[in-house]
Formats: C-alpha cells, sequence, structure tokens
C-alpha cells in the first residue's frame, strides 16, 4: 500500500488499497475489517465514509492506518486494533487481557433469561421482568459482557462477576461503568467460585455466613483443549488469553468443579446456565445426572452445535 506518494490520499484510494493489501494477506472478511479500520482512524461512520469519498486523509491518519493494517495482515485481532466489540447490542471494549466476545455467546444470556422466566410460570408467580431480588454468579467474566448484559436485561439483579486475571477484570470494570451498571456488577478475583466469600462480605446488603445464596449462575468457562491449539487460528491461538481459552489437555476439565461449587451455591430452584465448547457436550452432561440437578437442557446454536447447557438445583 502506497502511503508515500507525495499526493494525498483521498477516502477512496485509502479503502480500495486497504482491502487489496488485507485480501492479499488472506485475511477473513478483508472488506469489512479495512471498512472498520479506516473508520477507527478518521473517527466517522460508515454512511460518511461512502458519502465523502474524496476526503483527504491527514499525514498522521495515513502512517495510523497503514501501521493498522500491517498488523492485522500479521494476525492480530481486529477487535485488539479498534479496542472495541459489540454483544448484546452493547459496545464492549476489548484487548489482549480479555477473550473477544463471540455471538453465540448471547444464547447464555437468552437461555438464562428464558430460563428464569420458566421457573416462575411453573411456579404459578408473576414474571419477575426486572430481577428484583435476583443474585446471579459470573463466573470467568473477562470483559464482563454476560455480567453487564444481564444487569442492563435485570435492572434490579445483583450480580457477582468473576476472573482469575486482575488485567481481565480491569476492562470488566470499564466496562460496567460505560454502560452504568457498575454499583450492581461486583467483581472478584479468585478460581471460579472461590472469591463469592469475599465478594459477599464486600456488599453491603450481604447477609453474612449464607452459603446458597444465588438463583443463577452463568459462565462461559475456558473449553479449549491444549491439545487442539495448533488448530485454532492464528487471531485466537497467538492473540487471546491461554486462560481463557484453555480448560485444560482436553478442554472440559473445569466444568466439573463449575458444576460442583454452583451445587452449593445455588439456592434450591437456582438455575446453571453453561457455554459448551463445541465436542464437550458428551463430558459435561454426565456430569448433571445427580440427583442434585433436574429440567436439564441443551441448546443448540444456529449452526446445530450443542452450545448451552442448562439444570435446576433441586
Amino acid at each position: 500500500m502506497d502511503f508515500h506518494a507525495t499526493k494525498p490520499m483521498d477516502i477512496r484510494a485509502a479503502l480500495k488499497d486497504g482491502i487489496a493489501q488485507l485480501r492479499a494477506a488472506q485475511v477473513a472478511s478483508h472488506t469489512l475489517a479495512a471498512e472498520l479500520l479506516l473508520l477507527h482512524v478518521v473517527g466517522r461512520e460508515r454512511a460518511w465514509l461512502y458519502a465523502h469519498p474524496e476526503e483527504l486523509l491527514s499525514s498522521v491518519q495515513e502512517d495510523a492506518l497503514r501501521a493498522l493494517l500491517a498488523r492485522r495482515a500479521a494476525g492480530e485481532p481486529l477487535q485488539h486494533l479498534t479496542g472495541h466489540q459489540e454483544f448484546w447490542g452493547l459496545d464492549f471494549e476489548v484487548n489482549r487481557h480479555v477473550l473477544i466476545p463471540r455471538p453465540e455467546t448471547e444464547h447464555v444470556i437468552e437461555v438464562a433469561l428464558d430460563r428464569l422466566a420458566l421457573r416462575e410460570v411453573r411456579a404459578g408467580r408473576p414474571q419477575n421482568t426486572d430481577g428484583s431480588g435476583l443474585m446471579i454468579a459470573d463466573v470467568g467474566t473477562g470483559s464482563g459482557c454476560i455480567a453487564i448484559a444481564l444487569a442492563k436485561e435485570l435492572p434490579k439483579a445483583t450480580i457477582f462477576a468473576t476472573d482469575i486475571s486482575e488485567a481481565a477484570l480491569a476492562v470488566g470494570q470499564r466496562n460496567a461503568a460505560r454502560h452504568g451498571v457498575e454499583s450492581r456488577v461486583l467483581f472478584g478475583a479468585g478460581h471460579l467460585l472461590d472469591v463469592v466469600s469475599d465478594a459477599l462480605s464486600a456488599a453491603p446488603s450481604a447477609a453474612p455466613n449464607v452459603v446458597r445464596q444465588f438463583h443463577l449462575v452463568v459462565s462461559n468457562p475456558p473449553y479449549i483443549g491444549r491439545r487442539e491449539s495448533a488448530t485454532l487460528q492464528r487471531e485466537v491461538r497467538d492473540h487471546e488469553p491461554e486462560a481463557a481459552l484453555y480448560g485444560g489437555e482436553e478442554g472440559y476439565e473445569l466444568y466439573g468443579d463449575l458444576i460442583a461449587q454452583a451445587s452449593a451455591r445455588l439456592v434450591p430452584g437456582g438455575i446453571l446456565v453453561l457455554e459448551l465448547g463445541y465436542n464437550s457436550l458428551p463430558a459435561v452432561q454426565p456430569l448433571l445426572t445427580d440427583p442434585a440437578w433436574v429440567q436439564v437442557n441443551v441448546t443448540n446454536d444456529l449452526a446445530g452445535i450443542p452450545r448451552v447447557i442448562a439444570a435446576e438445583r433441586t
């Protein structure tokens, strides 16, 4: 891409050359990637881009675009370059410390909300549409996308978001503040639900020594096997945090501890909703055959892959 020509480059030429560079590097969705990087550099909306093709880039903008295109061509994720990813209709800050939210994870939100509503119907109670009185745990929160989406849908619920990474929690906290839910999403560092006791003690409204306090536990845990690392896209393998990707050698090792901890923490009738890896259902489903669990259901994603498993605590 010739950014060193004496004549300033306009939007049309910058976009055309950017698309060509990313296509040559075999970048997926190269046209969209070039558009988004150009929009990021000029700080405009997509409609403006095509309404002003003759607008000239400054030398600073040309240099910035050249650097971003080179990084994307080398495999760095687009979301890391722009610092943003949409999830559940909300804009989230993302960086190398957190897993980039995927569209399939939205099934976790859908299933959780559906199961909460169905539980009320079965009990003959009015639907609790605002989350009043609900206590929710999001395990392995990362960017906070699940916790924050639930906080927006259930504006009177309290949510505890845990992660082993302090750097990830800092991103989650910024996202919670960005969306105005920082007072209801409480973050804590620790393994799975181990940190919950500390988080509860810091919550002014929490009752002391409560063991079973959650009405809903949700998680998108690490579920890729380390033995599969060579098969991952370079954007994932080389740039997303290992702690958020790998669940062990096989990929499903964390589910056992997570399900056991959820069993101890959920109130009777409490709901557990877990995202599944591509081939983890055969290993995970038997863990919910214990009499402690009922109403076990699996939801497929749009590709027909088992994506979410949900159950209720007896």
